[in-house]
């Protein structure tokens, strides 16, 4: 009797171990996790560029406030956004907020065909007021989601600027909402990406102005928005880039 009660509490004795060991590893992975993600409504200047400050801020493109917002968004398939995973949970996912926030304008439009949302094809919103944080709001598409490669982004970026450009703003924000439409991109490079290709369209437009055939207003800020969990990365891809461009 006293051996079988041995062998059993050793037993226990270990189970409650494993179960120490797993509690402490999934503390620790959590910790780990909660030290990654930044606050709503962070905001840091990564760097400035011929006059054109980049800044980095931890918000969904429904909130932030700027003179054009730019939201990217794959050919519809039925659900998209809201299929959580691979896409972003409802709380954390940009595009079913700006989706919300448009009264299901996001989703009526790409349902229904009007935008299409091929790769650098682009539709130009004024929302009423009040609805968004952005005074207009572009739609620039990205294509077949299963086709996606970084690359893209370098030309989604350019389109942004070269379309901020024409409508004279002095600012805008750019989501690239990858993650909320359940793609698990290299946030790094998809950030570096971006900054890579908006300066090519800035420095082409800068270069016509000064030959004079181009009448272009400088921009002042580009504002790159990025959720809690990938403000961090997205700023090491962003301060690369712009130091392979000073350079």
């Amino acid at each position: 009797m006293k051996k079988h009660f041995t062998k059993q509490s050793s037993a226990v004795i270990r189970g409650i171990r494993i179960a120490m060991v797993v509690f402490s590893v999934w503390i620790t992975g959590t910790a780990a996790f909660a030290q990654q993600t930044t606050a709503i409504g962070t905001a840091k200047v990564w760097g400035t560029v011929d006059g054109v400050s980049i800044e980095g801020v931890v918000q969904g493109p429904s909130a932030q406030v700027s003179d054009l917002q730019v939201a990217c968004v794959f050919e519809y398939t039925e659900g998209d956004i809201f299929n959580a995973p691979p896409a972003l949970p409802a709380a954390l996912n940009g595009l079913v907020h700006l989706d919300h926030d448009m009264k299901g304008l996001l989703t009526e439009i790409r349902k229904s065909g009007k935008f299409l949302g091929h790769a650098n094809e682009t539709l130009l919103i004024t929302p009423p007021k009040g609805t968004i944080g952005g005074k207009r709001l572009l739609l620039i598409g990205l294509g077949d989601r299963n086709k996606f490669t970084p690359d893209l982004m370098t030309g989604v970026g350019s389109v942004a600027m070269r379309e901020a450009l024409k409508l004279g703003v002095s600012n805008f924000s750019f989501a690239s909402d990858l993650k909320d439409a359940g793609i698990d991109s290299p946030t790094a490079l998809v950030a570096g990406n971006v900054v890579k290709g908006v300066f090519e369209a800035y420095r082409a437009q800068m270069w016509l102005k000064d030959k004079q055939m181009a009448t272009v207003k400088p921009i002042s800020k580009v504002i790159l928005l990025a959720g809690p969990a990938f403000f961090t990365t997205a700023g090491e891809g962003i301060q690369e880039a712009l130091s392979a461009i000073k350079n």
